[in-house]
């Protein structure tokens, strides 16, 4: 019971990541006409966010791995309420965006140090579900978002609440990880062993440790203390790189945040009748995302991570495909429902495979004395490739049409069905040093 209040509590990250990932999609309808908007600033309000958590991201890694998890997170927590009141209270662009920007820094730091925080405290038979709790706590996040969206949807001022609400994740998350100890694979690998050894027996309720302390210090011995950025780049750490950011860009190239970002966007140029009724539709498809993302926490250490993938990436492949066709042939009467059950069924096939697959593999695949980096620059890639498509979205719209944009998505989701046959590995059931080992001497995981 301890140790799932810590997982509960130590994936609030994930809530940031999600309400504010959610609510500027029903915002935006809002603030495009209070400021005056055209497509290309919508996109950079959007965008904004995105490169500001492409830069925390980057720095995520090398603080971690230096001050420890625990406080970062912390701090991240106060940067992003901070961030959340000054987008409320804007009274220019230029200040919307300075609050965009501190909240994107925010979420670009928790959406790498969240999943990297549960899986070094997770026990091997658990971790698939508990790392998932970040990407639960993502969906759940998002329909939250969209939920506030809908209830404040018809006010003229209701944007400033929207986003406003969202700093009450982040004063959870700093009033709870005040709560939580430190990473023992962290400690540990600081010489920290008593304080290792105290963090381990809390999160297990007293139970036997001397095996997980035996594989940290047999990990540590073989890594050894220094870490700089150039050892991601050795042998023993180039094919976790390659799937880690090959998955990280594949997840956004395969059009995801588009229609989280610009679902509301979406369905009212599919016939829906007003912003109050787009948002609610976008509600519902937040809702199954959330569902979807329980499925998969409870199918992840028992199906496993890659086969739950490549059922993922084939359905996102087929109602894209639908949803590209639909918008191409102009369905009469019928557009709106085709439009809002295919992208429904995208994002179910998403959360149960690509969704929280990534998120959990990038936590799981890099060796102990890299582990921070590597994420931290998976997340990076994750984030700059968000932002490529966010700003580019209502753009490639306006040239090329709806239904060719998602037709462009389609290909890229086929393009990551190949990338996973050949390259991703099966990981479930193994601890973090057997993935190591095996990833490191080139031998193959199961499949």
């Amino acid at each position: 019971m301890r140790f799932t209040l810590i997982a509960i509590v130590a994936g609030l990250g994930g809530l940031l990541f999600g309400y504010d990932t959610g609510v500027i999609s029903g915002a935006l309808l809002f603030i495009r006409h209070v400021f005056h908007l055209g497509a290309t600033m919508q996109g950079v309000v959007v965008a904004i966010a995105l490169a500001a958590a492409a830069v925390g991201a980057a720095f995520a890694g090398t603080l971690s791995d230096r001050f420890g998890r625990r406080p970062v997170l912390l701090v991240t927590a106060l940067i992003f309420v901070a961030g959340a009141l000054l987008s409320a209270a804007a009274w220019s662009v230029a200040a919307l965006l300075a609050g965009r920007v501190m909240v994107g820094a925010g979420i670009g730091v928790a959406s790498m140090l969240t999943p990297l925080y549960l899986s070094e405290i997770a026990p091997p038979a658990k971790r698939g579900a508990i790392v998932t709790i970040n990407q639960f706590y993502i969906t759940l996040g998002i329909v939250l978002s969209y939920g506030v969206g809908f209830l404040l949807s018809h006010s003229p001022e209701g944007w400033r609440w929207m986003l406003g609400v969202g700093c009450i994740p982040g004063i959870i998350l700093f009033i709870g990880m005040l709560t939580l100890p430190e990473s023992p694979r962290w400690l540990a690998g600081k010489g920290r062993d008593d304080e290792a050894r105290r963090a381990l027996l809390y999160l297990r309720d007293g139970g036997n440790i001397d095996d997980e302390m035996h594989d940290l210090h047999q990990d540590l011995a073989t890594t050894g203390k220094r870490t700089p950025w150039s050892a991601l780049f050795t042998s023993r750490a180039r094919k976790p790189l390659i799937i880690g950011v090959g998955l990280a860009i594949f997840q956004q190239i395969t059009g995801i945040n588009t229609v989280i970002y610009f679902a509301p966007t979406i369905f009212e140029k599919a016939g829906l009748p007003s912003a109050s009724i787009s948002i609610l539709a976008t509600a519902g498809v937040g809702a199954v995302n959330v569902i979807m993302t329980l499925v998969a926490m409870r199918l992840l250490d028992i199906v496993g991570r890659r086969k739950l993938l490549l059922f993922g990436l084939a359905g996102m492949l087929v109602t894209l495909l639908i949803l590209s066709a639909a918008f191409m042939i102009g369905l009469h009467g019928g557009l709106a429902l085709v439009t809002v059950l295919s992208v429904a069924a995208y994002v179910a096939f998403f959360a149960i495979g690509l969704g929280p697959v990534f998120w959990l593999l990038i936590a799981e695949i890099f060796p102990l004395a890299v582990r921070g980096r590597g994420m931290s620059l998976a997340t990076i890639a994750n984030w700059s490739f968000n932002m490529l498509v966010s700003i580019t979205f209502l753009d490639l719209v306006k040239g090329l049409g709806r239904g060719p944009t998602f037709l462009i998505y389609a290909a890229m989701t086929l393009a990551t069905i190949v990338f996973t046959w050949f390259l991703v590995p099966e990981t479930k059931g193994r601890s973090l040093e057997q993935i190591e080992a095996a990833l490191e001497g080139d031998a193959k995981l199961a499949t």
